[in-house]
């Protein structure tokens, strides 16, 4: 938890995390840190406070356990292989109802929508996930609204992101909404955020 009691952020990480998913919105976020004025307090974390193998071999300490985190305003949740996991246990997915419960925004980033919508928080609500993957978000919860357009879709307090590098979209328009458009267009410009594919 922030010392100075400010907005704080965790990015919740796992064994197959995509790699992109959490270190492309852990980035925009602590660089949003050293922009703001209200100064939020960014820090990732392991059910455990273990460290964890990301899907493509990075390996990833995290500052905190899921129980010494702290009350949190934001909780980012990646996609990658391990959500599969994630998604098929009871006690995982009670844990997210509970952090929900007392968490005022919810991110998920990819095939994070796909564990989000087996604990029951996509119900009836628009959200979007990796486009290889509409059908298993449609098959968990049938009642999801599936935006199939939307890099991200803002739904209060649940926001959801496409595919992988669409994270980084998701923070950026998270800084926007949370302080302003000014603060983020300086975190994109400080990344050098300025997609131009060169293919």
């Amino acid at each position: 938890m922030s010392t100075d009691g400010g907005l704080h952020v965790g990015v919740f990480v796992f064994d197959e995390a995509e790699e992109l998913d959490v270190v492309g919105p852990f980035e925009v976020l602590s660089a949003w840190a050293e922009h703001s004025a209200i100064k939020p307090h960014v820090s990732t974390f392991s059910h455990d406070g273990a460290g964890v193998r990301l899907a493509h071999g990075l390996r990833l300490v995290p500052s905190r356990s899921a129980d010494d985190v702290g009350p949190l305003h934001v909780l980012v949740y990646p996609g990658g292989w391990g959500t599969r996991t994630l998604a098929a246990d009871p006690a995982h997915l009670e844990w997210l109802r509970q952090i929900r419960a007392q968490t005022p925004v919810i991110a998920s980033v990819c095939t994070g929508a796909l564990v989000l919508a087996a604990a029951g928080l996509l119900g009836g609500r628009p959200a979007t996930t990796h486009r290889d993957h509409y059908d298993d978000l449609a098959e968990i919860d049938p009642s999801v609204v599936i935006d199939t357009e939307a890099r991200f879709v803002d739904d209060g307090d649940v926001v959801t992101s496409a595919g992988i590098s669409a994270g980084i979209d998701m923070a950026l328009h998270l800084v926007a909404r949370l302080e302003s458009p000014d603060v983020a267009r300086a975190v994109r410009r400080e990344l050098q955020y300025d997609p131009d594919p060169p293919v």
